[in-house]
């Protein structure tokens, strides 16, 4: 089978080589082998590319990344609940090596979730996890309430895109962060009232001047480093500030004094630890959302499988509006 390999450290168009006769992976206890659709790119698999120093859970060399598909299950692990022949989207077991870069991967039994025929594959190799992240980190951790301010962070990108959309529905008032004017226009497409492009606005000026001073009630940060430290001098009083994301390759630091002095609480937010039960009813609520016409996982563009590294760079350059989808079959489902 065809199967994209890290096989080095560098930028993923040195990273890269694609195997034309890679072994089709095995399907171990807990895991799904199969076929893949449509392969969603994530930030991570470019950061992959470094090994371990650019991503923890990044497998030794060589190996296949892409964190998530959707797909057809041609066979069943051990202790595996979802049946052969169904279609799922979900996360790939990219950490023992068998990605979705692949025209066969490993899915995660328990991170696998029914993908319904009026969901094109473009969009749901690219809905498990940035749709999953951002209703753990509005819904469960900060439990966004409406009328509220939500202040996302990288508005325009994978997982912010996913924020800004959910904090809508929600009924969140939404102010995003997004470098540029094509990707604040897309970020209002989403349903931000307010768009900072930092490189030109001060943020807690603009955030300051929409609340009256008061701050936001919830951050949903995917930048950290310096993005990160304003944000946390935009929240209100009892607010909630959560740690997504590093799309600036470092983690926000927290500074004690400021949080006690705020009475803010700032949160982790991961999709991973959940068991079954919760993702499957999360899933059908975001469904739901979308088929109302409320919610979405914007898809930036979709491209061949021989275009997977310079997809990794598109993902790694902060250019993608949203997120990039690979066509791996071109076969249609259903």
């Amino acid at each position: 089978m065809r199967a994209w390999q890290i096989v080095r450290t560098g930028a993923p168009t040195r990273a890269l080589e694609l195997r034309s006769d890679a072994p089709p992976p095995l399907a171990g206890p807990g895991l799904l082998r199969v076929r893949v659709g449509h392969a969603g790119v994530g930030l991570p698999d470019a950061l992959m590319c470094r090994g371990r120093d650019g991503y923890p859970l990044a497998p030794d060399f060589p190996f296949t990344p892409g964190q998530e598909c959707v797909g057809t299950v041609l066979d069943a692990g051990e202790g595996a609940r979802t049946p052969v022949g169904a279609r799922v989207l979900g996360v790939t077991a990219f950490f023992v090596g068998h990605g979705s870069f692949a025209d066969e991967c490993l899915l995660l039994d328990d991170f696998a979730l029914p993908a319904p025929d009026d969901l094109p594959d473009a969009e749901a190799a690219c809905f498990a996890i940035a749709s999953q992240t951002a209703w753990v980190g509005l819904v469960r951790r900060a439990r966004l309430e409406p009328g509220e301010w939500l202040l996302v962070t990288g508005g325009a990108g994978g997982t912010g895109s996913a924020a800004v959309a959910l904090g809508t529905a929600l009924g969140g008032r939404v102010i995003a962060t997004a470098s540029g004017a094509a990707r604040g226009d897309f970020a209002r497409e989403l349903g931000a009232e307010i768009v900072v492009d930092r490189s030109c606005e001060d943020l807690e000026q603009v955030v300051q001047a929409a609340t009256d001073g008061r701050g936001v009630q919830v951050v949903f940060d995917t930048v950290g480093g310096d993005v990160w430290h304003a944000a946390s001098r935009c929240i209100a009083h009892e607010g909630r500030l959560l740690a997504v994301g590093y799309a600036s390759g470092r983690w926000g630091e927290v500074r004690v004094p400021q949080l006690v002095d705020r009475n803010y609480s700032v949160m982790g937010v991961q999709p991973s630890g959940y068991d079954r039960t919760f993702r499957e009813a999360a899933h059908g609520r975001l469904l739901a959302l979308r088929a109302e016409g409320r919610f979405r996982v914007p898809v930036d563009r979709v491209l061949a499988f021989d275009a997977v590294p310079s997809a990794l760079e598109r993902v790694a350059s902060g250019h993608a509006r949203g997120r990039v989808s690979i066509e791996v079959d071109a076969t249609p489902h259903g």
